[in-house]
């Protein structure tokens, strides 16, 4: 079993674990990118490399001045030799030293209040004088300050440990390598210390930045010249805390800056993410109950105004056209299985009939039903398969400009050939001069046109007319294009203007054989008017001589095309 201790840690881990997940992938997202340009920003103002250096070769131009001054001085009040008992004249130099209680008096009074060591070595490289030592007689003291209680104040130390983490992670970044390790008390000062060496050897100043425990050193190094011979060095050197202590300012308010912007772009990430992800979890929720079997509703969000409002239009839209095809579908389904059982029931009664009657007159009567039958269920199949293919049809087949007038021109001629006496004539009434273009399926719109002059030669009485009239116009959406084809028959009973558009409603004029029609005709026109972006309307035509003047009209609007589109 497993500790009371570890059981409650792992409860705690777990409950982290759900807390992270509530947080959704978008909003992490949506978190990263935000806060990865102020994080970058202020890595790199951290570094501060540029200032940093200013700051330090100010420090080293101020230890130059200094050790110069102490050179100079040292050189002018400390050194006693004669110039005809030195060296040889292979080696050319004369027998100028240093003298080392007047050089150490020297030295301790010009450091004594700088904060800097000064150390002085004659020209072998033997250390004379040391401002952190008091050369006594018996013995030497270190004197040394005290260190300040705590550098930094309290509130600035997480501000100083994050400082430090990411100026030694910026350092191991860079290519450049890092400076030298110091050492205090070399047993060597002229190997250890490369300044030292060029300072005694060449007569040079030079200078050296060292890397400490806690903070850099800085070292420069001026010989000590009397009548141009090197009796010695003076080497000063001194921390970059103060450098340090600078630069941190400049970096705590980068930061304190950075700590504000960061909480901003938290809080408007929060916002920005939770302006997104809140209505996509919505319509996420509503989407996988419609696809679960539930008629949900997309919520609709069309007062944002952005593309997450036009995608709850779009998915209400969609949903509402899917569930409109599905009802259609099964009300579709439940029709052609009540129209297709009327013939077969007729085609069982008739050979049940036939099988058990000898008379051949009337077996032949009833194999003629039959095959009447027969015939309406192939118009009946014929009919529904093309309905079935309307949609698909237009959906993958790209509109073109279609000209009305030119195609209501040669349905007149094609439907006006010479046929039956009595059938009515087809008359045209179109614009002069005018072109009258609309996108559509030349071929699905010939359709429609001949089965609504079809429809109306069926009710039209022996020499009666037919008009196809077509005439621009406009609505709340623009200019458009009408189409109107009248007939002279008894008209439209009352109140089925609109049941005409139904499917398998079939209104036929008396004396007419029944099953004739499939009673698709009229539903396929609308179907194909509207999937062309139109609409299609059915009233009784009205004149002055009476309410209801004899014939029915039917109205289809298109929109209208532009000037040259045909051209």
């Amino acid at each position: 079993m497993m500790p009371p201790g570890d059981e409650a840690r792992a409860a705690e881990a777990s409950g982290r674990t759900r807390r992270l997940r509530r947080i959704s992938p978008l909003t992490r997202k949506i978190l990263a990118v935000n806060l990865l340009a102020p994080v970058l920003l202020v890595l790199g103002a951290l570094y501060l490399d540029t200032y940093e250096q200013g700051l330090l070769r100010s420090e080293l131009e101020s230890l130059r001045e200094q050790g110069e001054m102490i050179a100079s001085a040292v050189a002018e009040s400390s050194v006693s030799g004669d110039p005809t008992s030195g060296s040889s004249a292979e080696d050319g130099g004369y027998g100028y030293r240093l003298l080392p209680e007047q050089a150490r008096h020297m030295v301790r009074r010009l450091s004594a209040h700088s904060g800097r060591r000064v150390r002085l070595f004659d020209a072998a490289g033997a250390l004379l004088a040391d401002s952190r030592y008091l050369f006594v007689s018996g013995g030497v003291v270190e004197v040394s300050a005290l260190p300040p209680q705590s550098p930094y104040p309290a509130a600035d130390r997480v501000l100083r440990w994050f400082n430090d983490k990411v100026v030694s992670l910026l350092g191991h970044l860079s290519s450049e390598e890092g400076p030298p390790v110091y050492t205090a008390a070399p047993a060597d000062p002229v190997a250890t210390y490369e300044e030292l060496n060029a300072a005694l050897r060449y007569g040079e100043t030079a200078e050296a930045l060292r890397r400490g425990r806690t903070t850099k050193v800085l070292s420069v190094a001026v010989p000590v010249q009397y009548y141009k011979q090197v009796v010695g060095a003076v080497l000063i050197s001194a921390s970059t805390r103060a450098v340090d202590a600078d630069v941190f300012q400049v970096r705590k308010a980068i930061l304190r800056l950075f700590l504000i912007t960061l909480g901003v772009t938290v809080l408007l990430s929060l916002y920005q993410a939770g302006t997104v992800v809140h209505p996509l979890r919505r319509l996420s929720r509503a989407a996988a109950q419609v696809s679960s079997g539930g008629r949900g509703r997309i919520p609709d969000l069309s007062r944002r105004d952005d593309e997450i409002g036009d995608l709850s239009l779009a998915l209400g839209q969609m949903t509402e056209t899917l569930w409109n095809r599905i009802e259609s579908t099964e009300r579709f389904a439940a029709d052609i299985v009540h129209e297709v059982k009327n013939p077969l029931s007729s085609m069982r009664s008739a050979v049940e009939t036939a099988s058990r009657i000898d008379d051949p007159t009337a077996r032949k009567r009833l194999l003629a039903i039959i095959g009447e039958d027969v015939q309406r269920i192939n118009r009946l199949l014929s009919d529904i398969a093309d309905l079935s293919r309307v949609d698909a049809e237009l959906m993958k087949a790209p509109t073109e400009p279609v000209d009305i007038c030119a195609m209501l021109t040669a349905i007149a001629e094609v439907e006006s050939l010479p046929s039956d006496d009595g059938a009515p004539a087809i008359a045209l009434d179109l614009p002069r001069g005018e072109d009258l273009w609309i996108p559509g399926s030349e071929g699905r719109l010939v359709q429609v046109f001949r089965n609504l002059i079809r429809n109306a030669v069926t009710f039209s009485p022996p020499g009666g007319v037919i008009t196809l009239r077509a005439y621009a116009g406009a609505d709340e959406f623009g200019p458009t294009v009408s189409v109107e084809v009248d007939d002279e028959g008894p008209g439209i009973p009352d109140g089925k203007e609109a049941t005409i558009f139904d499917r398998f409603y079939s209104e036929r004029p008396p004396g007419e054989k029944f099953g004739t029609h499939s009673g698709l005709g009229l539903a396929i026109s609308k179907q194909i008017v509207e999937a062309l972006g139109g609409r299609i309307s059915a009233v009784n035509r009205h004149d002055a001589e009476g309410p209801h003047a004899p014939g029915a009209r039917f109205t289809l609007v298109f929109p209208r095309l532009g000037a040259g589109h045909g051209h």
